[in-house]
């Protein structure tokens, strides 16, 4: 029996000499019939064939006689073809490769998104135009494509594709934050566009009065959206770098007696948390460290700054033996010197003010199991301060692409 040849071109990158004939491109789309038989040739060539087939994602297949009579009921099939020859190009499976904030509709305030996005179908019209830019991306396979299935419910299209090439069914949703998520997508968004534009951020009280959810609700909404803030992009800083340590933890004069810590002052770790910052041509990152000893923060500071840059420190003798590889300026803060010509941490410490300000504020108190996703909030807004409310709120929705699971955030 020949071989059933398929045409993956679209949207894979594969080797030809892996396979035992050329390859073949269609003229024409086939019809729903050769599909039918097409399925049905695969599952008797599986059964009968002697030769161990390619590995394949285990598929259940209805019978073939009853595939072949409900076709013209309508019933859509999946088909997922992953051959070992097929290499995956990663890099086209999440989004349009040219994607900008404009792209979509920019709004001026949080009345105008409002009345723009009224309903869930808008919303995700919103979302497909600014994350494919009208080509639908299947996120199994990477197959772009404007004319992918598009199937209705009731004669009502509601967003659910259909893949050519794989067969497999998508959303705009699938492998984002929103991705099976009970919470309608205009809560989404409204939550989005409130905790991106909110200098210190919404607490998750607020956030479930506003939206009508639970709160709950709203504190896993608002921990999957910082979650989406953090940065994954890989960057070293080139420049005159401003390092610093913060501590975050409450104070013993706002505890009562019994739940005082003692000697948890200056630098104590019994109560609070250190968190090093660098920033460089107003571009921020932090991390949460166990301690501020050379040996914890260096390597951070080699790992993410170019060899030879001008560091710019206070005192703390953990930076002491910088200057072998970049160029050391200190400030002595102990001395009443603050800055010294160009020279001066008073960056850093300002993103430290709106950091405490907001946790102390706001959130009131940060568990030291969840102070690595405040750090990345804050410094999200701090890095696109220049941008609006709007552009930020559309460059949120392109990087929603990670979906923290709950029992994940409990752990």
């Amino acid at each position: 029996m020949a071989a059933i040849k398929f045409d993956f071109t679209s949207c894979y990158e594969y080797n030809d000499t892996q396979f035992d004939c050329k390859p073949y491109i269609p003229k024409r789309e086939p019809t729903p019939l050769e599909e039918t038989c097409e399925d049905m040739l695969r599952v008797i060539f599986k059964k009968t064939s002697h030769v161990k087939p390619l590995k394949i994602k285990e598929i259940r297949f209805p019978e073939p006689l009853k595939l072949l009579t409900t076709r013209n009921k309508k019933v859509s099939k999946t088909l997922p073809v992953s051959p070992k020859s097929i290499i995956f190009n990663k890099s086209i499976m999440a989004k349009h490769p040219n994607i900008e904030l404009d792209t979509a509709s920019i709004f001026k305030s949080m009345v105008h998104m409002i009345d723009v996005l009224n309903n869930d179908n808008a919303c995700r019209e919103h979302l497909e135009q600014l994350r494919w830019n009208g080509e639908p991306i299947c996120p199994h396979c990477g197959s772009k494509r404007e004319n992918h299935y598009r199937l209705k419910n009731k004669g009502i299209f509601k967003g659910l594709y259909k893949c050519k090439d794989c067969r497999s069914r998508f959303t705009v949703t699938v492998g984002t934050m929103f991705d099976g998520s009970n919470v309608s997508l205009r809560k989404w968004f409204i939550a989005i566009y409130l905790f991106s534009s909110h200098k210190k951020g919404i607490s998750s009280l607020q956030l479930h009065r506003d939206l009508n959810v639970t709160q709950k609700t709203a504190w896993f909404m608002l921990s999957r959206i910082r979650n989406s803030f953090k940065n994954n992009v890989e960057f070293k800083f080139d420049g005159i770098t401003q390092v610093d340590e913060t501590y975050v933890g409450g104070k013993n004069l706002n505890r009562n007696l019994d739940k005082r810590t003692k000697n948890s002052q200056g630098r104590s770790l019994k109560s609070k948390v250190p968190v090093f910052g660098m920033l460089c041509n107003g571009m921020v990152y932090t991390v949460v460290v166990k301690n501020t000893s050379g040996r914890t923060l260096k390597p951070i500071i080699e790992d993410k700054v170019k060899c030879g840059s001008i560091i710019v420190s206070d005192g703390w003798r953990a930076y002491s033996g910088l200057s072998k590889e970049f160029r050391h300026r200190v400030i002595l803060h102990n001395k009443g010197i603050y800055k010294m010509g160009p020279y001066h941490t008073n960056g850093i410490e300002g993103f430290w003010s709106h950091l405490k300000r907001g946790i102390n504020g706001i959130y009131h108190v940060a568990s030291p199991k969840h102070l690595h996703r405040y750090c990345d909030e804050f410094a999200y807004r701090y890095n696109t301060r220049h941008m609006t409310d709007g552009e930020r709120f559309n460059l949120s929705l392109i990087n929603a692409d990670e979906k923290l699971m709950y029992r994940e955030l409990i752990a």
